[in-house]
């Protein structure tokens, strides 16, 4: 149902495209087709890993700080985006997390600065008037540590998006990496069992969207071998394409696959089950075929934005009257 007056809503993510950024970008839109005005702030950052985050938490308040604009409702989509949405001048701030903060910060920096994060953690979150996740994981996780209640919000798959990816002939035994080229991706784990694997390793690493999606299409499986994650999108990606999926069990991809059902689970930081895993699923057509059978379902009847559209108009509608 489109608003009766037009409600402005400011995005605010360090990028919209891929990740969490992607995620932002795909809703704004859905929000745009049904009514709402939908303002992306889009802030600079300095591309060093450890000032990636710091720079723009400061970029961006400074933005918000100098903008004379108001909006009905600021929805922050990390805890860095949530510094300039405490200065955005809104009635209404939401505050989405896809992870829990502070111990993604443990497992990629060092002990003091985990330390601060978590302190930093426990202010941010009550800045928010609603919080949002789309892991139940992460939902239980910060119920536990500080008490906070957090709507739970599926993130959809855009199945409109996948019209612009060809038919393409599958490759017989090619193994697709599709992600960041980083410690947490585990990337350095699938690189040195890769000798052993009984077939060719693809990385797409920095690649565009549409040509990442052509060799997830044409590969016999994909590959997570995270050492910590939300939900991952290509997960849900190659549900859709019908690709079987081998993942780490860790953050939220539980969420996603059940063990032997849609997918295969396997431990982190363990790299002979992950190549046993690989190589047992290269030589099973059987077990694949009923994977990426399930895997399709489970999107058709939770992902689409058919079915969750409602829910993200209702939550802001809802939002808005309290």
């Amino acid at each position: 149902m489109l608003p009766q007056i037009s409600v402005k809503i400011l995005f605010i993510s360090p990028a919209f495209k891929g990740g969490i950024g992607g995620h932002a970008s795909r809703v704004a839109e859905k929000l745009q087709e049904s009514g709402f005005k939908v303002k992306l702030m889009k802030t600079p950052h300095v591309p060093v890993r450890k000032l990636k985050n710091p720079s723009f938490a400061i970029l961006s308040c400074l933005r918000a700080i100098f903008s004379n604009e108001s909006f009905d409702v600021v929805h922050a989509f990390n805890i860095p985006s949530a510094f300039a949405m405490k200065c955005v001048r809104a009635k209404k701030r939401v505050l989405s997390v896809h992870g829990v903060y502070s111990e993604q910060v443990d497992a990629l920096h060092s002990k003091k600065t985990a330390a601060i994060a978590k302190i930093v953690e426990k202010k941010v979150l009550r800045w928010a008037d609603k919080l949002t996740t789309d892991s139940r994981m992460v939902q239980s996780s910060y119920k536990e540590k500080y008490g906070l209640d957090f709507e739970f919000l599926f993130a959809p798959l855009d199945l409109d998006k996948f019209k612009s990816v060809p038919e393409i002939e599958k490759k017989q035994n090619q193994v697709a990496y599709i992600g960041r080229d980083s410690y947490e991706k585990g990337i350095d784990i699938l690189r040195n069992i890769e000798p052993r694997i009984n077939g060719k390793v693809v990385y797409c690493v920095d690649v565009s969207w549409s040509d990442a999606m052509a060799v997830l299409k044409s590969s016999s499986i994909l590959v997570v071998p995270s050492r910590m994650e939300s939900i991952p999108q290509v997960i849900k990606e190659a549900f859709f394409l019908r690709v079987p999926v081998i993942a780490t069990s860790v953050g939220g991809v539980p969420e996603l696959i059940n063990d032997g059902e849609n997918g295969v689970l396997v431990p982190s930081e363990d790299p002979e089950k992950l190549l046993s895993a690989i190589n047992n699923l290269l030589g099973n057509k059987e077990l694949a075929n009923k994977l990426v059978e399930s895997g399709y379902d489970f999107v058709i009847k939770n992902l689409t934005w058919e079915s969750l559209l409602p829910k993200y108009l209702q939550f802001y509608e809802k939002l808005l009257k309290n």
